[in-house]
């Protein structure tokens, strides 16, 4: 009975819990959603676009087209880590066919089938069905170019299922968010039933609103805030656990936009906690007093 003769000590720990179980779910979430981002990044990075030749072209006449290719603004910049531009002869063609699928081409058709092309990345904001579309009309009007082709229906495939997976954990947390709300003002509503007598008499000794809102708002920022910094530590756990037990995903981590989720956590619990505690104090406060048994 001590705790509740002081102006807001209820016991928060519910509370806290409460809301370091949504924080994390929201984070987690989020790491979902940048961790899936950067996954379709990755993949895009690895598309490339075919520029099939046509046969029997010089070797002058090829070069001048891969200077004409490398030109192309749609194109990424080269580094000397990564190709952009790369040459694959019709026997080097055949050679892998051969060997992906021993198939032997000589049995059947006799001639190499393949042609000489060159192998392209495109920029990722130059990857949509209706871009990939325009340069392929671009490149194939160059003199010397027979054909272009790319894996259109995958590139369409990863665009529809990226848009899907966004508004899907858009929803998810937009879910959470309110769920979360919802849920602290009506657990914060019940911790601050026993506490109703003490503001009523407060308030009939001519204590002001501000005077009583004060310890109720301050408990709400610190549990607020230690939701959050838990929240925070049991994302970042989850994160570490995950990259150790699966290969490759550090490759799709950006923690540089995780930092930014972690920040964007540590913000919305004090938030949560203290706009939650504000409301329902205030509902006590302006309560007839009949309604208080």
């Amino acid at each position: 009975m001590q705790s509740n003769k002081k102006l807001g000590s209820y016991p928060g720990i519910l509370i806290t819990a409460s809301l370091t179980v949504a924080l994390f779910l929201i984070g987690f979430c989020g790491w979902v959603a940048l961790s899936s981002k950067e996954l379709i990044k990755y993949v895009k990075q690895n598309i490339e676009v075919q520029v099939y030749l046509d046969n029997e072209l010089s070797q002058g006449r090829k070069d001048s087209l891969k200077t004409e290719l490398s030109q192309l603004p749609e194109l990424e910049t080269e580094t000397k880590d990564r190709k952009v531009i790369q040459f694959i002869s019709a026997d080097d063609a055949a050679a892998k066919f051969l060997e992906e699928t021993n198939e032997d081409y000589k049995d059947i058709l006799g001639d190499n089938p393949f042609r000489d092309s060159y192998s392209i990345k495109v920029k990722e904001a130059h990857l949509s069905g209706g871009e990939l579309a325009l340069l392929k009309k671009k490149i194939e009007a160059i003199d010397g170019v027979y054909e272009v082709d790319y894996a259109k229906d995958f590139v369409q495939g990863i665009t529809e299922n990226a848009n899907k997976a966004y508004l899907v954990l858009s929803a998810i947390v937009l879910i959470f968010l309110i769920a979360t709300i919802l849920l602290i003002n009506n657990t914060i509503k019940l911790a601050l039933y026993s506490q109703r007598f003490i503001i009523r008499t407060m308030q009939l000794i001519g204590a002001t609103n501000m005077f009583i809102q004060k310890p109720f708002v301050k408990k709400g920022l610190i549990q607020g805030l230690i939701a959050s910094i838990v929240a925070c530590v049991l994302v970042f756990a989850m994160q570490q656990l995950a990259m150790s037990q699966l290969e490759g995903l550090s490759l799709i981590q950006n923690q540089t936009m995780m930092f930014y989720v972690m920040c964007i956590i540590l913000l919305l619990g004090p938030m949560i906690g203290v706009v939650s505690t504000f409301q329902s104090i205030t509902r006590y406060l302006n309560v007839d007093l009949d309604d208080l048994y």
